[in-house]
């Protein structure tokens, strides 16, 4: 018999990125009576919180009115898609939380796609709205647009509405309500209007893992919803793996969250959120269940990659001197540990010394990469590639975005002839009173890689541009890419301010007087089309000439810090991004200049380097 426990609540919250997911659970924390000790307790990563967005998924709960609610704050860009599929599999409901100033935008569209095909039930919140350039009725009319395209269901016209300031910690149904002091009013409407989680009474214990972690005392922890029955320390279970094996197990801890943290429990019930040792072998999408009732669950399914990007050990004459983890075998094992707690990434080893990782978009990439970088590994990576299909005709597909772009309308001209060059199709142009222009297009995601900083530079920083993944579609056609080259060093040394002063001319350089360089090194972008070999740290020569002029002063012009975002999209597919925990260079994929020209001259790179 199906039967409910009213004791528990499963929400998630979903948004774009910066609409104030975190800020929101953090008041939802601090009000119910959880001391956080600080501001976005959610962002627990050093690069969550130096961006000011969320990366993975978390799991938190409160108590209200003697129900524990179990939250699950997700991220909001398209590239953790997977974190937000995983995260909804646990949940009942969901929090839609909107820009009050910005309104739906690409990502606000994916995640509540995403959430309206598991049937959730929704509240919408239109945060920010102390902003100046606040417009909530505007955007409440946007968000009620939004839920009718994607459901065709006119009852989503009565969902419950809220306008809240987030960093404040109030909200109200009555806009400018000057009686909101609090967020308890959307607590109230979480315990009215999101469903208890449902069981079967008659089921035993199943559990479905829809996340991993790890203690160094207890190993490795599943976390995931109890479907139906219940657990108790010491009980005999059975993992399922995706392949239907069966492996056993004892459970040797149970936890259940408590705030941002766990907490012993002795047993678990149904529609709860636990955290369950004594299992090394599982990863997500496995159930848990009794050994005397094998029963699987439906595995958690998650969007395809559409981006794939070769990782490989360094191959720098510097490698070695700034990290600990160097070899193959190194990066391999923490690929292989990415991809067990990542659902939407996939690991391949390649038949040389190389991998090829397959993701969701550069970004995804860019935080791999960089969380790598700060556990003290050195890499090379490749150039972001798209990934193409076949179709059931046998013509080529590609992968293409819903792209919305928001500037000033005197640079609407120049994103529009970028765009079109690379084949993107414009859908809807709109004018707003702050003499803004809103596009929307179709452009095939290959286009956006290496496009964004040029975009940047085309609206003088004014520009905004989002865009989520809408499908495959027949290939587009091949467009110009970077027109420019590179500036490569042809030999090893120190660079001097004379030698890069002397070649300033030749192109916007990378690199500062002091850096190391080495041949095959990109240290810089050529004014031309055709990479240029050149010599940095060449000397001025010293004669006994004593004249005015000869000995002015050197001044060079400054130098923007390279980025591991930049440089991805900087690069071309015969070049490389070094990757150590205190440097980002570019480099050639064969550093030898005589060995580079004879494969220039075939035409083609060696194969092993292409993957």
């Amino acid at each position: 018999m199906i039967k409910k426990n009213e004791s528990i609540r499963n929400i998630a919250i979903i948004a774009h990125v910066d609409h104030g997911k975190t800020t929101l659970v953090d008041a939802l924390f601090k009000q119910s009576g959880i001391n956080t000790d600080g501001e976005r307790v959610m962002d627990s990563g050093d690069i969550e919180r130096e961006r000011g967005i969320t990366i993975s998924a978390k799991n938190c709960a409160i108590r209200w009115k003697g129900v524990k609610i179990n939250i699950i704050d997700t991220p909001g860009h398209a590239d953790f898609g997977g974190e937000v599929e995983r995260g909804l599999s646990m949940v009942d409901g969901v929090i839609l939380l909107c820009d009050a100033a910005e309104g739906p935008l690409p990502q606000t569209r994916f995640v509540l796609q995403k959430a309206l095909e598991k049937g959730l039930s929704v509240i919408v919140v239109i945060n920010k709205i102390d902003r100046q350039d606040a417009r909530p009725e505007e955007v409440l009319n946007e968000v009620y647009d939004l839920l009718l395209e994607l459901s065709n269901d006119e009852a989503m016209l009565d969902v419950p509405v809220f306008y809240a300031n987030g960093r404040a910690g109030f909200c109200s149904k009555i806009l400018n309500d000057p009686e909101a002091k609090t967020i308890h009013p959307l607590l109230d409407e979480v315990l009215q209007s999101i469903p208890a989680p449902e069981y079967d009474d008659e089921e035993p214990f199943q559990m479905l893992v829809s996340d991993l972690s790890y203690s160094e005392y207890l190993g490795r922890l599943a976390i995931g919803k109890v479907v139906n029955g219940s657990a108790t320390v010491n009980d005999s279970l059975v993992c399922i793996k995706e392949d239907g094996s069966h492996i056993p197990l004892r459970v040797t801890r149970l936890q259940s969250y408590s705030g941002p943290r766990f907490a012993d429990t002795d047993k678990v019930e149904s529609g709860d959120i636990i955290v369950l040792s004594g299992i090394e072998d599982v990863s997500i999408g496995d159930t848990i269940c009794t050994r005397e009732q094998i029963k699987a669950l439906p595995r958690i399914t998650v969007d395809e990659p559409t981006v794939s990007m070769l990782f490989m050990k360094n191959i720098s004459p510097l490698a070695g001197r700034e990290g600990q983890n160097v070899t193959g075998a190194k990066i391999w094992e923490r690929l292989q540990k990415e991809a067990l707690r990542n659902v939407s990434i996939q690991v391949e080893k390649n038949q040389d010394e190389t991998f090829t990782v397959k993701g969701r978009g550069e970004f995804q990439m860019a935080i791999i990469v960089e969380e790598m970088r700060r556990e003290g590994f050195e890499l090379c990576v490749g150039r972001p590639k798209i990934i193409f299909k076949t179709n059931e005709e046998g013509k080529r597909t590609e992968p293409v975005e819903d792209l919305l772009v928001e500037c000033p309308e005197e640079y609407s001209g120049v994103v529009m002839e970028k765009l079109s060059k690379r084949k993107a199709q414009m859908q809807t142009m709109n004018y707003t009173d702050g003499g803004r222009v809103k596009m929307n297009f179709i452009v095939p995601s290959r286009a956006l890689i290496g496009y964004r900083d040029e975009f940047l530079t085309d609206t003088h920083g004014f520009g905004i541009m989002n865009s989520t993944l809408k499908g495959y579609e027949p290939y587009k056609g091949d467009f110009p890419e970077r027109g420019t080259g590179s500036l490569v060093c042809d030999r090893a040394g120190i660079a001097v301010p004379y030698g890069i002063w002397e070649l300033e001319d030749r192109g916007k350089f990378f690199i500062v007087p002091g850096d190391p360089v080495y041949e095959g090194e990109v240290v810089g972008e050529n004014n031309k089309s055709n990479d240029l070999l050149l010599n940095p740290t060449r000397t001025k020569k010293l004669t006994n000439l004593r004249a005015s002029g000869h000995d002015d002063a050197v001044t060079l012009t400054p130098v923007a810090k390279l980025t591991l975002e930049k440089a991805m999209r900087f690069i071309k597919d015969d070049e490389l991004v070094e990757v150590t925990p205190s440097s980002i260079r570019m480099c050639k994929k064969i550093l030898d200049s005589q060995k580079r020209k004879i494969f220039e001259t075939r035409g083609s790179i060696p194969e092993c380097l292409t993957h």
